[in-house]
């Protein structure tokens, strides 16, 4: 399978998070977010302007911004 930054995923794809390459502040953000390496994800949609990008996880729709989507590893199913 192959490793993919959430934000390059395309609509209707899911994945498997196996990464946060955040730190700090916005890496307690995104965890907070329960977006935890093992979360599966499925990739809603996107804005007109491709940012934010929605995404379905644990029954949920969450969204983005693409700079935080960046620091996200998904392996993709």
């Amino acid at each position: 399978m192959a490793l993919v930054c959430l934000r390059h995923m395309k609509k209707n794809q899911r994945g498997e998070i196996v990464n946060i390459k955040a730190d700090g502040e916005l890496g307690r953000r995104i965890r907070d977010m329960g977006l935890v390496p093992g979360t599966k994800v499925m990739i809603m949609g996107r804005a007109p302007l491709f940012d934010p990008v929605a995404l379905r996880v644990m029954g949920f729709t969450l969204t983005l911004r693409n700079n935080e989507a960046d620091y996200i590893e998904v392996e993709v199913k």
